[in-house]
């Protein structure tokens, strides 16, 4: 039996969540809250972070490092790509939104508006979120691009690339921070998405006292 420790609204936990019901994996989903740092947590992860895969006698730390685990133990369902150049593609993309993407966004709105006040560290700080709010137009500027040039982000196939740009907008779609009007390319991928029934269950939770826009689970929108 797989048991995933995660966070609902956590971008890196939501990857994971997605990539397992994309490979048809049942996982027991265990809710943590990594600032309390609980013991269990931290005898799985001396870094008490999220997400955390037990998967039998192995325990994987770190989104990307999940990620590869699970591509390699469960390789019947590939989420890399077809060729060489849409796995390279894949590896950059995810990077690309696991890393650049993160810092210049999520780090900015989903860290100050919510981890802070998980855990109970004051309030947001009103020029980090203007900065995210403005980067996150850039970044979805080339996520239109690219889906005008392609079927998916990294090529004809949907890919980890795909999940991972999924599982960070999903997050700060929740929050209402996605104009989605200024590119119509990334809407269009994005409510390609939510269709796959992969990303149903996670578009399905709550935190109680901040409820998502109308949008927010509706494949239309």
């Amino acid at each position: 039996m797989l048991r995933l420790h995660h966070v609902p609204l956590c971008p890196f936990c939501r990857k994971i969540r997605i990539v397992l019901r994309e490979k048809g994996l049942t996982a027991e989903l265990v809710e943590v809250q990594p600032w309390d740092k609980p013991d269990d947590l931290l005898r799985l992860n001396p870094a008490c972070e999220v997400p955390v895969l037990v998967d039998g006698a192995h325990t994987v730390c770190d989104s990307q490092a999940i990620a590869d685990h699970l591509e390699e133990a469960y390789p019947e369902i590939d989420l890399l790509g077809r060729d060489r150049a849409q796995r390279n593609e894949t590896r950059r993309l995810v990077a690309w939104f696991d890393s650049k993407f993160d810092r210049e966004v999520t780090e900015l709105l989903w860290r100050e508006k919510l981890v802070k006040r998980w855990a109970k560290r004051g309030f947001p700080r009103s020029e980090v979120v203007r900065e995210g709010s403005q980067n996150i137009r850039f970044h979805l500027t080339y996520i239109d691009y690219l889906y005008q040039q392609r079927k998916w982000l990294a090529g004809d196939s949907m890919t980890l690339a795909d999940i991972a740009a999924a599982a960070h907008l999903s997050v700060l779609d929740y929050l209402g921070d996605v104009p989605w009007e200024t590119a119509p390319g990334a809407r269009d991928w994005y409510a390609k998405m939510k269709s796959r029934p992969s990303l149903r269950p996670i578009l399905m939770d709550r935190l109680i006292g901040l409820k998502p826009p109308v949008h927010y689970d509706d494949p239309d929108f």
